[in-house]
């Protein structure tokens, strides 16, 4: 047995048994940036569209896979859309950073993609061969600017493609995304519980990519098993300060066998140099600057990323995880749902108005129950993240529970969704406003307040049996997935939501009776009307 399991079990219990080091408190006057910042590297700006809008498209956010490719426009309206600074807004609202974000220096600047506490701490690699529009190299997606940074010049695709093994989608196409971590720039705040928080975030920004690839007729697949310490090496980074979590590989416009995606312009052809092959042993040798006068290192960080990263080249068998995956809901008394909510509103658009509620939540009138069937068809759509080691077509690796509190025509009580049949099976009857918020540890939500409460639940022990320790970073990812395409779906279909990890995941797992099975609920998602006439500020740098 790994230390993933320990790891997987102190979280949960964190809520009664506070995770070492139990006394510590953020410095906040020295925290890191939320990015990287390379003195002198060279940098040149990303187009900023260029593709077509998905609505002419006819796709909605959770469309068919498409079979198209990418341009230098499509990857840089994707990356601005999902990871690129939108916009600043201040609101009214119930947590507990409200009087700091009115100061420059602290400002609330929003994205496309939620991350656990607003950090933000996904460094996005592009590592682009010789059938790419820039010249060969290793380019590091700088995210406040909407710019490339160049850290490499040279092809090193062939050593990527060695690193991901026998990975189809990378057999044919020489570009490539890579998503990294540098664990300061998240522990900082959380300390041994950020890699926890970091591993969902991946997810969150590798759901935020497949809605838009799929909107735009565009296919992503991501890797969680390739070779990380030799990827690590490459990029150049500190393998006990940071780790490399996903490679995804692009389709690109110009390459055999390519098109590109719909509506996109034209690849243009900029020929690569002649000689673009570097050096033998080539690697990034660029350091970021580090803000932080001190950086400070966690056992229990550094314990489970050894464990995560031991065997990370060895590809789990087919089927492996077939054991872990979430069984078809049983029987039991049956409230049928009406047909989720038509998300008509572009990717670009749904994301821009993604937000957290933070505490805005009124019951005055119940949800129309057409908004519950769509957030939870988006987060049966999130399931799985087509990822190398997940069955194509398989079930997914959570069962979703509710907690409805005022939606049309849903008595109250705790059920159950059967994904296949789109009903919620009754588990128990009544009112749970009480338990909710007594369960909850901040303040920043009144979950009574919400019309419903959504609970993903993982048997995240049986995949760590099944795949080794790397399946906790799977687990996590499949629910931070989860999470966005939540966020997301609520936003096109016009009503409020709000995402925590801050509450007792042993009530929980004990009122959902699942623990004796090994469940585990790993986030609630909240969704519900506001009150009105919020008290918000919003400025737009982009035009959503």
């Amino acid at each position: 047995m790994g230390y993933a399991h320990e790891y997987a079990t102190a979280v949960m219990r964190r809520g009664r048994t506070p995770m070492e080091p139990a006394d510590f408190v953020p410095d906040w006057a020295d925290r890191p940036r939320k990015g990287k910042f390379f003195p002198g590297a060279p940098s040149f700006p990303l187009p900023d569209g260029g593709c077509a809008d998905d609505a002419t498209l006819g796709r909605g956010l959770f469309g068919e896979r498409g079979t198209g490719a990418f341009t230098l426009p499509v990857l840089g309206a994707m990356l601005r859309d999902s990871y690129g600074l939108t916009g600043r807004r201040l609101a009214v609202q119930a947590n507990t950073d409200l009087g700091a974000l009115p100061f420059f220096t602290q400002a609330n600047w929003s994205r496309g993609t939620a991350s656990g506490g607003g950090l933000y701490p996904i460094g996005i690699h592009w590592i682009s061969g010789a059938n790419g529009p820039l010249a060969p190299g290793v380019y590091y997606y700088d995210t406040p600017r909407h710019r490339l940074t160049r850290l490499l010049s040279g092809d090193v695709t062939d050593e990527v493609r060695s690193c991901l093994g026998d990975l189809a989608e990378a057999a044919d196409t020489d570009q490539f995304l890579v998503l990294g971590v540098t664990f300061w720039q998240n522990c900082f705040k959380y300390n041994s519980f950020g890699y926890h928080a970091v591993t969902m975030d991946i997810g969150a920004l590798l759901q935020t990519w497949r809605m838009w690839a799929r909107a735009h007729g565009v296919h992503l697949g991501s890797a969680l098993w390739f070779d990380e310490p030799r990827l690590g090496r490459l990029l150049g980074l500190d393998p006990e300060e940071d780790g490399v979590f996903a490679v995804v590989p692009l389709r690109w416009a110009g390459a055999p066998g390519a098109t590109a995606a719909p509506g996109s312009p034209a690849r243009e052809q900029t020929p690569a140099p002649v000689d673009s092959a570097p050096a033998a042993g080539a690697r990034v040798r660029r350091s970021p600057a580090e803000k932080s006068r001190r950086v400070m290192t966690f056992p229990t960080i550094r314990r489970i990323h050894e464990a995560t990263v031991e065997g990370a080249a060895d590809r789990p068998a087919p089927g492996a995880l077939d054991p872990a995956l979430a069984a078809p809901e049983g029987a039991g008394e049956r409230v049928p749902l009406p047909a989720p909510a038509a998300l008509d509103l572009p990717v670009r658009r749904a994301l821009r108005e993604r937000r957290s509620s933070f505490g805005r939540f009124a019951a005055g009138s119940p949800l129309d129950a057409a908004r519950l069937s769509a957030a939870l068809a988006a987060a049966v759509a999130a399931g799985t993240l087509d990822s190398d080691t997940e069955t194509p077509g398989g079930a997914p690796l959570t069962r979703l529970f509710v907690f409805v509190n005022h939606v049309a025509g849903v008595p109250a009580g705790l059920y159950a969704y059967d994904r296949d049949t789109n009903e919620l099976v009754r588990v128990k009857p009544g009112d749970f406003g009480l338990f909710l918020q007594e369960n909850y540890f901040l303040s920043n939500y009144n979950l009574e307040q919400a019309a419903a409460v959504l609970v993903p639940v993982a048997r995240t022990h049986a995949v760590l049996d099944a795949v080794g320790d790397r399946g906790y970073r799977l687990v996590n990812a499949v629910v931070g997935a989860t999470a966005q395409a939540v966020y997301t779906a609520a936003s096109a279909a016009g009503t409020a939501c709000g995402v925590a990890l801050g509450f007792d995941c042993v009530s929980y797992a004990e009122e959902l009776g699942v623990a004796d099975e090994g469940g585990i609920p790993l986030l609630i998602m909240m969704i519900g009307d506001e009150r009105p006439r919020p008290a918000d500020y919003r400025f737009d740098i982009v035009a959503p």
